[in-house]
């Protein structure tokens, strides 16, 4: 049971990270950005460029993955998301848009990386032992424990930080946020960097532990996805909840199930299916309508 509860909540922390992004964006401009599962691809690419292949310190590599998918989520916000939204009578050319974004990103990360997967040196050596009870690589323990901190201080940063009070006020009444002078322009394009820059810095974290490659980023947005429908879409205590919560029926389903192989997958995402069924806003959602 220990090492059941030790795996989940080493999946619950990233999955909570990954979560985090997609929610805000959603949050802030009410739009399902199904590029994020490729976004969180190429920040782990950058840090393999930079990391494996440079050599620098994983530490700059890490940074550099913040920075660059941060710039890359305000480029797109700018220059597609929100000139279309401005202009769109129309939902549905935001979904249309992303799903488009998502295949462009897949072509780029192709073109520069190619479809081999690829990987990093481990950060740190060693196993954990606990009287055999919990066995756990330090790497992952030491990256699980990176991810929490990056929830941890997210979650400060938008509680108390001018920035973070801004972009809460938009996601909860953006005609009021408006007109009590909040620019809704420059906080939704800074939104829409800080949920680009949560996807590769756990693109950056995960590549030292599963490595990546090209075919991680339709299956990540899957998940992401499920885990802000779990917690209510665009609360971010819901996504934090949904990722934790997706992290431990996974870890059990992967232990309670493993000789039946993709027999975990299917009883994960039926059980799911009957929970939105049952609450469709999910735990921590207004109901919708």
């Amino acid at each position: 049971m220990e090492q059941v509860l030790a795996n989940g909540v080493y999946l619950g922390a990233q999955y909570a990270l990954i979560a985090l992004g997609l929610t805000l964006i959603f949050a802030l401009m009410n739009v399902l950005n199904f590029a994020h599962g490729q976004l969180y691809v190429l920040g782990g690419f950058v840090t393999y460029t930079i990391y494996g292949q440079l050599g620098l310190p994983y530490v700059v590599a890490l940074l550099a993955s913040a920075v660059s998918l941060a710039i890359v989520g305000a480029a797109l916000q700018g220059f597609l998301f929100g000139p279309v939204i401005r202009r769109s009578q129309r939902e549905e050319s935001t979904m249309l848009l992303a799903a488009g974004i998502a295949f462009l990103l897949d072509a780029v990360i192709l073109l520069l990386f190619g479809e081999k997967q690829r990987g990093v040196p481990k950060i740190v050596d060693g196993v954990l032992n606990w009287d055999f009870r919990v066995i756990m690589p330090y790497d992952r323990i030491l990256i699980c424990a990176l991810a929490i901190a990056f929830v941890a201080a997210f979650i400060l940063y938008m509680q108390y930080s001018r920035t973070g009070r801004a972009l809460r006020a938009l996601a909860q009444d953006r005609i009021a946020a408006e007109l009590m002078g909040v620019d809704v322009s420059r906080y939704s394009m800074i939104g829409f960097a800080l949920g680009a820059m949560l996807a590769g810095i756990v693109g950056g974290l995960l590549v030292t532990i599963t490595g990546v490659n090209l075919g991680m980023g339709g299956p990540t947005s899957i998940k992401a996805f499920l885990m802000v429908m779990i917690g209510g879409a665009g609360v971010i205590s819901g996504a934090i909840a949904g990722g934790f919560i997706l992290g431990m029926m996974e870890s059990i389903g992967l232990s309670v199930l493993s000789q039946y192989g993709d027999v975990t997958y299917l009883v994960i995402f039926a059980s799911l299916m009957v929970f939105l069924a049952i609450r469709p806003q999910g735990l921590m959602g207004k109901p919708w309508g």
